[in-house]
């Protein structure tokens, strides 16, 4: 029965080491923010802008963006904060959604623009062969767990 009882306990201590991992993880390896200059360059240049705000449908405690964010025509950047996590990807989507059935839905007319390794501020260009203005909102999502994190509606 001990033997039992301790092969569990090094088990469950093993599984929340993992799960800590995950999260910490992208934590520690993440770059440096890009610097206040750059980072208002790229914004003042921008044609949109929106709103990451933690109130939407499929944002909760582990995943949330909150900031002003903007769209030009070869960069989104983000003067926020998101919530940290792996495997994140930022979208242009056709239209607004604020839960992952929404994006789910929208996914496959949607456009990857690049990865968000970031967590306070970003900036992330976007291809030459992609036009923002065919799109109207900006989705955070995180690849690795299918979870919605962020969005905003930029026009």
């Amino acid at each position: 029965m001990n033997k039992r009882l301790l092969v569990m306990t090094h088990i469950v201590v093993l599984g929340i080491g993992f799960v800590l991992g995950i999260y910490a993880l992208p934590i520690l390896i993440a770059p440096d923010s890009p610097s206040g200059a750059d980072l208002e360059r790229v914004m003042s240049g921008a044609a949109y802008s929106g709103e990451f705000k933690r109130e939407l449908r499929g944002s909760d405690f582990l995943h949330w963006g909150e900031g002003r964010v903007t769209v030009g025509s070869d960069a989104v950047a983000l003067m926020g904060r998101l919530a940290p996590g792996p495997d994140y990807r930022l979208y242009l989507a056709p239209e607004f959604v604020e839960d992952e059935a929404g994006f789910q839905r929208v996914k496959a007319s949607s456009v990857d623009i690049g990865a968000v390794r970031t967590f306070e501020n970003f900036i992330v260009p976007i291809p030459p062969s992609v036009d923002a203005a065919e799109y109207n909102t900006v989705v955070v999502w995180c690849e690795a767990f299918s979870e919605f994190i962020s969005a905003a509606q930029y026009r």
